[in-house]
């Protein structure tokens, strides 16, 4: 049976329900809503300390040699983002000019970037020689671009190659990376020519890298990709400082139907295991051991408010029409996801009425959650939707002249920090070359 508080388990640590309202960081969302407008997003500090401080202490406890953790920007960046990674030490995965230009703005060195992408442009890879300490080459048609970019005497980041493991986690095919004829990454034989590209050229290569997929929950398919990984290693003899990445993807529960949250120990205990072993077997040195959870450090962070705009009877079928969908939340329409919610101001209240909760915008495709029981909902009162930090704003757009919504950071006891400014109208007219 579904209640509110199985609801409220899909949650940040901070969020509560007191007096039959929903609060995070001690803060009142419908509050925040009214203050800042909808839709709104907002940003657990705990919940993402929490989680950054199980990754971490994790691999104290289990990796005997060198690591670090890669945030993976295409979750959700901003500057504040950034700062928060940084002051963790974190490096943070960053797709192209762009992301690298953030992260560089928010103040981070060449230690703490990394430069990610299958078709690194010129002006990617000249950003990459400019900011990131890491460059994970993924064809050796990039490496042919990086070769023909450096300068004499130029010192150039680290260079991981991508591998192609030729085989996927259990995921939305959509979202899965590491099997044969995916677009990323290179073939074993790949690798070989590229390695020698790179000796061939002085290209300073240190590591291996692969990503088998995101959002799956069951670590025992990154068993053979590493021992691959491995085998390539000893055969490349990269040195006894070399790095490995076994990249990251690790799910968490949108839907209470999916709790418990999966165990981000158990998946770093996994792969620490499996790639200390394989090491010992095969008489290579413990490398600089790389993770990069994205999705896991900040989606349970996250939450999506929305206010209801319209109660709309469609013969037997009743639906909540709110001021967000797919251009701030795409992931129903590409992958679809399943998501819960709860009535802000009827929190603890028990569900009694099915609805469905659709957006504002003229696409079929446009509906947040397909059906879920709530508390009678009147317009105007607001739904918060839980596992709303990764993938949302990161890929959101002006559909339907949408403006992206605003982002708080909260803190409890702090005033909310405002992470992502609310879009307006003039923003969409920035292009316009009219005078």
């Amino acid at each position: 049976m579904t209640t509110s508080q199985n609801r409220l388990a899909l949650f940040p640590l901070s969020a509560q329900i007191n007096a039959n309202r929903l609060s995070i960081a001690g803060l009142d969302v419908q509050t925040l809503a009214k203050e800042y407008g909808t839709p709104l997003y907002l940003y657990d500090l705990a919940q993402l300390e929490d989680t950054a401080g199980q990754y971490q202490t994790t691999l104290r406890q289990t990796w005997q040699a060198n690591w670090s953790i890669t945030y993976a920007g295409k979750a959700f960046l901003t500057p504040a983002i950034a700062r928060w990674a940084k002051a963790h030490n974190f490096v943070v995965d960053c797709t192209g000019a762009g992301e690298m230009g953030v992260a560089a703005h928010a103040g981070l060195g060449k230690e703490n970037i990394l430069a990610h992408g299958v078709n690194k442009s010129e002006e990617d890879l000249q950003a990459a020689i400019r900011y990131a300490g890491i460059i994970v080459a993924d064809n050796l048609s990039e490496l042919r671009r990086l070769a023909r970019l450096r300068t004499p005497g130029e010192t150039l980041p680290q260079i991981w190659l991508r591998l192609q493991p030729g085989m996927a986690v259990e995921t939305h095919s959509y979202t899965q990376t590491g099997h044969e004829g995916s677009k990323f990454g290179m073939s074993e034989a790949q690798i070989m020519e590229a390695a020698q590209f790179c000796r061939q050229h002085d290209l300073p290569l240190t590591g291996i890298h692969f990503h088998q997929g995101s959002q799956f929950r069951d670590p025992s398919p990154l068993q053979p990709a590493i021992e691959k990984a491995l085998d390539l290693a000893q055969e490349l003899n990269l040195g006894a400082d070399w790095h490995f990445s076994p990249g990251g993807g690790w799910g968490v529960a949108y839907h209470e139907e999916e709790l418990p949250h999966p165990s981000v120990p158990e998946y770093l205990r996994f792969v620490t295991s499996l790639t200390q072993s394989g090491c010992r077997a095969r008489n290579l040195p413990l490398p600089h051991l790389h993770l990069e959870p994205g999705r896991s450090l900040v989606a349970r962070a996250g939450v999506a408010v929305y206010q209801v705009g319209t109660v709309k009877q469609a013969g037997t079928h009743t639906w909540l029409l709110v001021d967000g969908g797919m251009a701030d939340n795409p992931r129903k329409a590409l992958y679809g996801a399943k998501y819960s919610c709860l009535a802000v101001t009827q929190a603890a209240e028990e569900p009694q009425q099915t609805v469905s909760v659709a957006g504002p915008y003229c696409e079929s495709g446009d509906v947040l959650i397909d059906e879920i029981t709530l508390p009678p909902l009147q317009e105007g009162e607001y739904i918060a939707i839980p596992v709303s930090g990764a993938y949302h704003l990161s890929m959101a757009s002006n559909y339907n002249g949408a403006r992206r919504p605003a982002a708080l950071l909260l803190e409890a006891g702090k005033a909310p920090q405002v992470i992502q400014n609310r879009e307006t109208v003039a923003d969409l007219l920035r292009g316009d070359t009219v005078p």
